[in-house]
């Protein structure tokens, strides 16, 4: 799965749920804003679009018939990193969370206004694409070495010790990089949520705490004994390791 990144076309999004009138709903709302809108109202129809098709961000209802969507996005999770907000009728935190930790980048609960969901697409695609519709040229980014790790932040990849490239959501990304610029310091949850601009798309602190959590098990050797992202105790997450500015 790759992103629709041709920079003069509108941005496609692929809703996927099972009321047709949220789907129409969707649809004719943002396709009145600028996006090309694309639907499926289970998951079979989502894998047939996107083997056919690219898409810069993903709509995914929770309660839909067959494969559920919190399933569904953690099975995109594994192989992709395009943008995830997840829809669900059930709007306790705790539902909330367990979309955060399976890989979605931002939730929703429904009934929702179609003009909030709006502002976190265009929240979510400033964050993952860079801002490229307002950038006239390009400016190459750095790529950044902590121990044997490589974040490469042209591509957006992390790349492992052993060389293979490790899928990061957007939220992950994000948090990785704030890590990297801000080594060896303490920063609390509150400076995390404003450096990483997750106050735009996630208004709640255990937010940072799922993110992390997701972000250790892709670079700790140890989950329950971490090296790397280190926790504070009453004052938040310190990133231990020395970084370094490669070309």
């Amino acid at each position: 799965m790759r992103y629709n990144n041709v920079m003069n076309q509108k941005p496609r999004i692929l809703v996927v749920d099972d009321d047709q009138q949220i789907c129409s709903l969707l649809k004719g709302f943002l396709g009145k804003h600028n996006y090309q809108v694309i639907t499926a109202n289970d998951g079979v129809q989502m894998n047939r679009v996107l083997k056919q098709k690219t898409v810069d961000l993903i709509i995914l209802d929770v309660m839909m018939p067959g494969v559920d969507g919190i399933t569904l996005c953690r099975q995109l999770r594994e192989k992709s990193a395009t943008p995830i907000i997840i829809l669900s009728a059930m709007g306790d935190d705790t539902d909330r969370i367990v979309g955060l930790k399976v890989g979605a980048d931002d939730y929703l609960p429904k009934p929702f206004n179609p003009k909030e969901l709006l502002a976190r697409i265009e929240a979510l695609l400033r964050r993952t694409r860079g801002g490229l519709k307002t950038q006239p040229t390009l400016k190459r980014m750095p790529k950044f070495k902590f121990l044997d790790w490589i974040l490469d932040c042209n591509k957006r990849h992390l790349i492992a010790p052993d060389g293979l490239m490790v899928p990061l959501s957007a939220g992950e990304y994000e948090l990785l990089l704030t890590f990297i610029k801000h080594p060896q310091r303490v920063l609390s949850r509150d400076q995390l949520l404003d450096l990483t601009k997750n106050k735009e798309g996630t208004p709640f602190d255990r937010a940072i705490d799922v993110q992390v959590g997701r972000l250790r098990k892709k670079i700790e050797r140890d989950v329950k004994n971490p090296q790397i992202i280190i926790t504070v105790r009453g004052g938040g997450y310190e990133f231990t390791p020395k970084v370094k500015i490669i070309t």
